[in-house]
């Protein structure tokens, strides 16, 4: 699935193509489930006028901003928001060129090109919103972690309050918005981390070293274009290449770059998770308090159950005596 630098790789290419450009009609439609929110007819009708003012990103989602030309919105430009999950890509094409094997959905501007969307899974969504519907939207997702406000200080707070395990902490889009399994792998490796290590027992140190981790690892992976190692493209049809410069990610039996010892995957959280078992140890468990020597612990004295029922029994037995002598 794309992560933040290949979302944000296509948000680059897409914005020096279609700003200032206005869509014109829905020319092709495939598959309607494409189009999430409002119906397919409906967001036709909201999109046709309106002109591209800017392409931004929020998490793994792209946001094209549009001017509200045809009046739509709540008195502004609505935002059609596009998330490629697994296989989604976005291109500009004229009208006249042949349609991709999986175009799902295609979007005529004003011009003759089109914006297009291909999907071999057919997993992806296209939704169009007001500002109120937009914020209600993306309000759940946590900080980005590229943003200037998001500070080490505040990342070593953030884990220090919560219990969950490093990995599946990472991948929680509420609790930092972008990352995948493929740049958790590598900046837990970086930062010498173990994914099954809980969050809070990170030493700040550590946590700071992370925080820088993730965000070099990111920086590297967007100047790279991105990771492709199936379907990714970006808006001009290109290939990332940060998938030869990975340090574990899909590595499992090679050795590790930095100490030579084999590379292992494991499962964490249901997902396949690369690392060094070496470079990165496994957390301490914790163990039950230690009593001081010499210390005497007194414990309820419970008899055997079958040493009371003898007892029972023999004392049955010597009141069957007593009766039948008396």
């Amino acid at each position: 699935m794309p992560e933040l630098p290949e979302v944000e790789t296509v948000r680059r290419g897409l914005a020096t193509q279609i700003v200032g450009r206005t869509f014109d009609r829905l020319s092709y439609l495939e598959w309607p489930r494409t189009i999430a929110t409002p119906e397919p007819e409906a967001l036709a009708s909201r999109l046709a006028g309106q002109r591209v003012v800017a392409v931004r990103r929020r998490a793994k989602f792209l946001v094209i901003d549009l001017d509200g030309g045809n009046g739509g919105g709540n008195g502004g430009g609505d935002h059609l928001v596009v998330h490629l999950r697994m296989t989604g890509q976005l291109a500009v094409a004229p009208a006249d060129a042949p349609r991709e094997r999986f175009a799902r959905v295609a979007f005529a501007f004003t011009d003759g090109d089109e914006l297009r969307f291909s999907d071999i899974r057919r997993f992806g969504r296209i939704e169009l919103h007001d500002d109120a519907a937009l914020a209600a939207r993306l309000g759940d997702l946590g900080p980005e972690p590229l943003g200037e406000d998001w500070t080490a200080e505040d990342f070593v707070a953030a884990l220090a309050a919560r219990r969950t395990r490093l990995k599946p902490l990472l991948l929680d889009q509420t609790f930092l918005a972008g990352l995948g399994n493929i740049y958790v792998d590598e900046s837990l490796f970086r930062a010498r981390l173990h994914p099954l290590m809980p969050a809070a027992a990170v030493p700040a140190e550590q946590a700071r070293a992370l925080h820088a981790a993730i965000r070099a690892i990111l920086a590297d992976a967007v100047a790279s274009g991105g990771t492709t190692f199936s379907n990714y493209r970006d808006a001009f049809g290109q290939e990332g290449d940060y998938y030869e410069r990975r340090q574990v990610y899909d590595r499992a039996g090679a050795a590790c770059p930095t100490c030579g010892e084999q590379i292992v995957r494991i499962v964490v959280g249901g997902r396949g998770t690369h690392l060094c078992t070496h470079c990165q140890p496994a957390p301490i468990p914790p163990t039950a308090p230690s009593v001081a020597e010499g210390t005497i612990i007194a414990f309820p004295v419970r008899r055997a159950l079958r040493a009371v029922a003898e007892e029972r029994a023999a004392y049955d037995a010597d009141e069957g005596r007593e009766g039948r002598d008396g």
